[in-house]
């Protein structure tokens, strides 16, 4: 059911402490961690800790929670040095978008210079 825990999820074991993880901030409804395979020098994931597929399902269900992904990933660039610099804040939603781990979470990337389109 979306909003639980699944057995099989990568970050929701991450999030109940059974894989670790790089934490650099959490709230009650949020974590975020370095990703392991960064991207640029600057790469944390901001995920809600209730399960939900994407960030469309996300928003759909958990308006709320989806807002606080939102704000976090902005504390998070500011906390990395970013706001100035400029960032890039990705969500993947569905693999022929590149989304891997099916837990709705945010790539905060920075930290060197980001060209459009990625790729």
């Amino acid at each position: 059911m979306a909003g639980e825990p699944q057995a099989d999820c990568l970050f929701c074991k991450i999030v109940e402490g059974k894989i670790p993880a790089t934490v650099v901030r959490e709230t009650a409804t949020t974590l975020a961690f370095r990703d392991i395979n960064p991207q640029a020098p600057t790469h944390v994931l901001v995920i809600p800790k209730a399960h939900y597929p994407d960030a469309a399902s996300l928003a759909a269900a958990e308006p709320l929670v989806a807002a606080d992904v939102l704000t976090e990933a902005a504390l998070v660039a500011a906390d990395e040095g970013l706001s100035e610099r400029g960032h890039r804040l990705v969500f993947n939603t569905g693999a022929g978008a590149g989304q891997v781990v099916f837990h709705a979470h945010a790539h905060v990337i920075g930290g060197r210079g980001l060209q459009w389109p990625p790729g």
